[in-house]
């Protein structure tokens, strides 16, 4: 878990605000700010229990979750990979906004029972409101928010594209995120009553915060729409092979003559065993490359860089991610030998559509 420091700016205006309401229902004097900021740290417990709600889950369906991250404006669980099926879409999504509402529950009924003018009582009511707020608000239909996720997963469902479901919560999250931005005027014009300058601060934060998280959700839906056309085969780019004592004008000789620009240096016996480095053998002055091996301005070739020609889509991708490196040699091991060199460039220009 980590907290960002943002998490102490609303523990401090929590604490201020909230302060002289405490103040005016108990009468509790400077311990009143004390207990605003119990609120406070309530609120963000609150939001760690539905955080952990999400990653509990993730990983009974065998989903990898890097960490939970408490920031200025809520919580979030950074699950490595997404659901493969819808269904375990919702169940993830639910399960935060779910957790937090059976927790309000719970401090509700214990709160029937407490002097609410008492500290207990306070403190009860302070959580039960709490999880209240944070469970009922994740449940917005818009991406970011939890709601966003759930209407993912139907439109998902309903129409077998997660691409659609990420769209449509997505689009959803940017009306929602003009509706909180104009909810402290509406308010103020219906009431007829003075704008509050904190209502309109806190509409363009979380308004602001709700736009960009659904306009990256929308780009990121739009980035993996492009997955299932990624194929080995079509981003490689031919190369030419030549012996690790070549010089390294010869080399480049060769790959012109070939209409090429990638080369796979080999051992005495063919086998590949790095690839050139442009920005190395560009910094070669030209004078020089007649008398510089090929070897010394290449990259050597691992187990993590073969790629087989065959892989496409996720397939492709998960190999890709897993290792990461700035090239791989595209292997064919039906036809024999090295297919071509796929640079990591050509695959995110493939994924953001400049290819």
């Amino acid at each position: 878990m980590y907290v960002t420091p943002s998490w102490l700016i609303v523990a401090v205006l929590i604490t201020l605000v909230y302060g002289g309401i405490v103040e005016g229902r108990l009468a509790l004097g400077p311990a009143s700010y004390l207990l605003a900021f119990v609120f406070a740290v309530l609120l963000y417990a609150s939001v760690l229990v539905h955080e952990l709600a999400h990653s509990v889950v993730a990983r009974m369906y065998g989903l990898p979750v890097r960490r939970i991250v408490l920031y200025v404006l809520g919580g979030v669980s950074e699950i490595e990979r997404e659901a493969p099926t819808p269904g375990r879409e919702f169940w993830i999504a639910f399960s935060g906004p779910l957790f937090s509402l059976i927790l309000a529950a719970g401090a509700f009924g214990l709160y029937q029972f407490a002097d609410p003018f008492s500290v207990v009582g306070e403190l009860l009511f302070q959580l039960w409101i709490a999880n209240f707020l944070v469970g009922v608000f994740n449940l917005l239909p818009g991406l970011p928010l939890d709601g966003g996720r759930l209407l993912r997963a139907g439109v998902w469902k309903a129409t077998g594209r997660q691409v659609a479901g990420s769209v449509a919560a997505a689009w959803g999250g940017r009306g929602l995120a003009l509706v909180v931005v104009a909810i402290p005027f509406v308010l103020a014009w219906s009431s007829g009553g003075r704008l509050s300058p904190w209502a309109v601060v806190w509409g363009l934060l979380l308004g602001g915060f709700m736009w960009m998280g659904a306009t990256d959700a929308l780009r990121a839906a739009r980035v993996r729409e492009r997955v299932p056309g990624l194929s080995a085969r079509d981003l490689a780019r031919p190369a030419v092979r030549v012996p690790s004592d070549t010089p390294l004008a010869e080399a480049q000789g060769k790959a012109r003559e070939a209409g090429v620009v990638e080369i796979v240096v080999t051992d005495a016996d063919g086998t590949p065993t790095s690839i050139v480095h442009p920005a190395s053998a560009a910094a070669i002055a030209e004078g020089r490359r007649a008398r510089v091996p090929v070897s010394s301005v290449a990259r050597a070739v691992t187990d993590s860089s073969l790629v087989p020609v065959d892989l496409r889509g996720e397939e492709l991708l998960d190999a890709l991610t897993g290792h990461q490196l700035p090239e791989y040699l595209v292997v064919d091991e039906a036809g024999g030998g090295v297919f071509g060199v796929l640079r990591a460039a050509d695959v995110n220009a493939a994924m953001s559509g400049r290819a």
